[in-house]
């Protein structure tokens, strides 16, 4: 099993950081500091913490920068990374990014949108949940209160995931999905199969969907709930100064 990180996209509402370096590049750490942490150096510790060697990144908004430091974070983190170019990242959704690393899903992965700031006992919970015959596992926060633009989850017992999309009324939802997967490869050609339907009906779709297309084809996919920890995805200036909160207590 490997590490696999999402870190294609622009992050445009997170302009000027965003003009010259991708989401996954913006500083968490405090503001002004050199060498100040990402979101992508959060990952990886995570990674390296569980015991993983070796990550795949999918780029493409400004992957020049994650070129330059690809060598520097192999050396502080003791993983190999191979990067992935997406060539369509400022077209399409992550639904297409995604299916990019359909070869590296065969391998197992565990998956980390690159925009995410969580604890290492996030990967911990889903290696634990392991064992059962389940094939994806997801991240779920059942504690957090939900809004409107949250990822969320409905699960139905032993059926797992009924329904996972942000077009749902917060109180029909279990949780919520917090951007972490487990994904056995077992798994690999059918969420291939089914992030590329997704794509090529609509490059505006978001990876999720190609979890549901799974669900609606009768796969199983499990949760995982991660209990009541600290956590937030990047998406604005608001949520980066929440990240640079709870980064420093990790």
């Amino acid at each position: 099993m490997i590490g696999l990180v999402l870190a294609a996209g622009a992050g445009r509402r997170l302009r000027p950081y965003t003009d010259t370096l991708p989401k996954a590049l913006v500083p968490v750490g405090p503001e002004g500091a050199e060498d100040s942490l990402t979101v992508l150096d959060l990952t990886l510790g995570n990674f390296a913490e569980v015991g993983l060697t070796e990550v795949a990144i999918v780029v493409g908004y400004r992957k020049e920068a994650v070129y330059e430091r690809r060598e520097a974070l192999e050396a502080k983190y003791g993983v190999k990374i191979t990067l992935i170019d997406n060539d369509k990242a400022e077209e399409w959704n992550n639904a297409y990014s995604l299916w990019c690393a359909r070869d590296v899903l065969k391998q197992g992965v565990i998956l980390a949108n690159g925009d995410t700031v969580h604890p290492v006992s996030v990967e911990r919970t889903l290696l634990d949940a392991r064992g059962k015959g389940q094939k994806i596992i997801l991240a779920l926060d059942t504690v957090k209160s939900l809004a409107d633009e949250e990822m969320k989850v409905v699960v139905d017992g032993a059926k797992g995931v009924r329904r996972i999309t942000k077009l749902m009324e917060p109180s029909e939802a279990t949780g919520e999905y917090i951007g972490v997967t487990l994904i056995e490869p077992e798994a690999a050609e059918a969420l291939a199969e089914a992030l590329k339907t997704t794509f090529e009906r609509d490059p505006d779709l978001y990876y999720e969907d190609g979890y549901q297309q799974l669900v609606n084809d009768g796969f199983v996919i499990d949760v995982a709930p991660i209990g009541d920890v600290k956590w937030v995805e990047i998406d604005n200036h608001d949520d980066l100064a929440k990240g640079r909160t709870i980064a420093c207590q990790y």
